[in-house]
């Protein structure tokens, strides 16, 4: 009976320690485990690498070309609403035409975005053929700026208006403005007006009265109480001589006493786009054509 406590007693005593060893082993693997390091994997996220902004102010999303969308299916029509854009280009120049199209480019970039393809074909008449006219009056008066002449000579004036056409071209306007808008190259030549160079043409145009109609185009009354307008025609018959030739009667009839006036309209057009600024000059002369376009639009027949 004594063995048996005996045993039973150092087998107590045994167990004990095994337990605590046991325990120990148990607490260490933990320990051995959280100390492992993680390995990163190869997938990483932009989230994770994009950097915070180095000021409170961010700058413009510039969007590379690829992002934007392609349609999968080429040669076919584009769905409604599928975003386009219009294929720029850098243009071939003619190297011929003598000026810094770099001045006048925002407004060949009006143009152009006037006179995309599908927008010309639709309303070339009441958005892009007023712009293009806009544009070509001031490139003109631009171009006299560096001469005593309110025209081009023949040949500058068809190089230049190669290259008006071509730059157009690349910023995704309709290649075939000129035709649709029944423009040429002579009408920066002036045609048959008598009086292109600036002296002759301040010493016979009332300038003061005719920069005082222009200048500031009222839109809101311009077309039916014409201002500029009338100072235009005036300036154009003087300088036409067609008013002295009719024995002082102001009455046009003959086809080409018709077409010498509208030649002497492009030559008041480029003084006046001497006088005023780009921005200026466009919207007075976008707002006459309008005025024009509105007059010669079909009246509504009575019910």
């Amino acid at each position: 009976m004594a063995y048996a406590k005996t045993a039973t007693c150092l087998k107590g005593l045994l167990i004990h320690p095994l337990l605590v060893i046991a325990i120990c082993l148990a607490s260490y693997q933990n320990v051995v485990a959280l100390h492992v390091p993680h390995k990163p994997t190869q997938t990483y996220f932009t989230s994770e690498l994009a950097s915070p902004p180095k000021s409170g102010i961010f700058e413009p999303i510039e969007i590379p070309p690829a992002v934007i969308p392609h349609y999968p299916f080429p040669g076919k029509s584009l769905p409604p609403m599928y975003p386009s854009f219009p294929k720029t280009y850098d243009p071939v120049l003619t190297g011929r035409c003598p000026v810094n199209f770099s001045v006048i480019s925002s407004i060949t970039e009006k143009t152009a975005s006037d006179c995309t393809r599908s927008l010309s074909m639709l309303v070339g008449n009441v958005i892009c053929c007023p712009q293009f006219n806009s544009l070509l009056h001031i490139f003109q008066g631009f171009y006299s700026n560096r001469s005593d002449t309110l025209v081009l000579q023949s040949a500058v004036a068809a190089d230049c208006f190669r290259d008006i056409n071509s730059i157009l071209a690349s910023k995704g306007a309709n290649s075939s403005i000129s035709g649709l808008c029944s423009v040429k190259s002579s009408n920066l030549t002036g045609g048959s007006c008598p009086v292109k160079d600036i002296g002759t043409f301040e010493k016979i145009v009332n300038t003061s009265k005719l920069l005082e109609s222009c200048s500031t185009v009222d839109s809101l009354k311009e077309c039916c109480r014409p201002v500029c307008q009338p100072a235009i025609s005036e300036a154009a018959l003087r300088i036409s001589g067609i008013k002295t030739t009719l024995g002082g009667k102001n009455i046009v009839g003959v086809p080409s006493e018709i077409d010498t006036l509208n030649d002497c309209k492009g030559v008041v057009y480029s003084w006046i786009a001497r006088k005023l600024r780009i921005d200026d000059a466009n919207s007075a002369f976008r707002l006459l054509s309008s005025c024009k376009v509105n007059k010669d639009s079909p009246k509504p027949i009575p019910v």
